[in-house]
């Protein structure tokens, strides 16, 4: 085994560089209305959505960041599931993928990047997911990440900020990741921890999407970079809803209340709650450290589905036959763009 995350920096989380910074650069840029682009940069969604024709709609997404995890094949396992989520999310199926490689050729070698294209291959294979080839180049940070392709019809896409009334949520993962990794640099994760946390990250999360589209979801996002909270705000933002949270119901990874009770937590998780923490409702009744919880950037993390109340409870047992932890986590309420936190 290869210690990795000892050649960059630590990140813990996947999926976005920050709150709105791609927003910042685009502000004031524009491109043509393109009469088959459904989904652009100017919609907060998972993945950009493109009609082919009336039956089918290619939907793409870019995800790639440094190693969190020591060993290659792992990593390239995390990294494969994580940015194959954003298709899962939006109810399509992925088809084909692109590498994206930043290699420190001086310093490793190459049965580094093999190592970390096998694990990138076996999760891709699982997926039935095409790698069609990518793109590397030489660069004193090792970064691997994916360009991925889903297909799906475009009548059947999910959306991340259509709620509606009486609904729930539902997760399907439990959250913890960030610090747990955070704990792991700093040397005190614990070995359980450290192989719940992988085995969480490198689950994909095809089977929970294959089951929610048996069912009548309203909405769906998945559970990355900005935090659980952090992307329910994104799901609310400029909308007639609300959504009511209960913390003892969201699963947790092992430890990972001892580890915020310790600080342990990535830089992401302040600058999610300076981004969101003003849509909370009463929020300086939240304890610290589950306040970060919420806030804690995840890598890979489960999918967040907005399900109509007569229908959640047949998801979730559907799921738990297949061995997915999912669990109700909350409702919509009529309070448009606020978060209510029930400890």
């Amino acid at each position: 085994m290869i210690d990795l995350t000892k050649y960059t920096r630590f990140s813990g989380c996947g999926a976005k560089l920050g709150p709105c910074v791609l927003d910042q650069a685009l502000c004031g840029l524009s491109q043509p209305k393109y009469p088959n682009l459904l989904i652009d940069y100017h919609h907060a969604e998972d993945a950009g959505v493109y009609k082919i024709n009336e039956n089918t709609a290619l939907i793409q997404s870019v995800d790639f960041f440094p190693p969190i995890v020591d060993d290659p094949f792992e990593f390239g396992q995390i990294a494969t599931a994580n940015a194959l989520s954003d298709i899962y999310a939006m109810g399509a199926k992925p088809i084909s993928a692109l590498s994206i490689v930043n290699f420190p050729q001086k310093k490793m070698d190459i049965d580094v990047l093999r190592n970390i294209m096998r694990g990138s291959l076996d999760k891709l294979q699982e997926a039935e997911c095409a790698l069609l080839g990518g793109h590397s180049v030489e660069d004193d940070e090792l970064k691997f990440g994916l360009a991925v392709t889903g297909q799906a019809e475009p009548s059947k896409i999910l959306l991340n900020n259509t709620l509606q009334a009486n609904c729930d949520l539902i997760l399907t993962k439990p959250i913890g990741t960030g610090i747990i990794n955070t704990a792991l640099r700093g040397g005190l994760a614990s070995p359980k921890a450290i192989k719940a946390s992988s085995h969480s990250m490198k689950q994909l999360n095809k089977y929970a999407a294959e089951i929610a589209n048996d069912f009548n979801v309203v909405a769906c996002t998945d559970i990355t970079g900005f935090g659980l909270l952090g992307h329910i705000a994104e799901m609310i933002v400029k909308s007639n809803f609300g959504v009511e949270i209960y913390y003892d119901k969201i699963e947790l990874l092992p430890e990972v209340t001892d580890y915020a009770k310790l600080a342990m937590v990535p830089a992401g998780t302040y600058r999610n709650k300076e981004f969101r923490q003003k849509m909370l409702v009463e929020n300086s009744k939240i304890p610290p450290e589950k306040l970060d919880i919420l806030f804690d950037p995840q890598t890979s993390g489960g999918l967040l589905l907005v399900v109509p109340k007569q229908e959640s409870t047949k998801i979730v047992k559907a799921m738990h036959k297949c061995n997915i932890t999912a669990q109700k986590i909350g409702k919509t309420t009529s309070k448009a763009e606020k978060i209510e936190v029930r400890l």
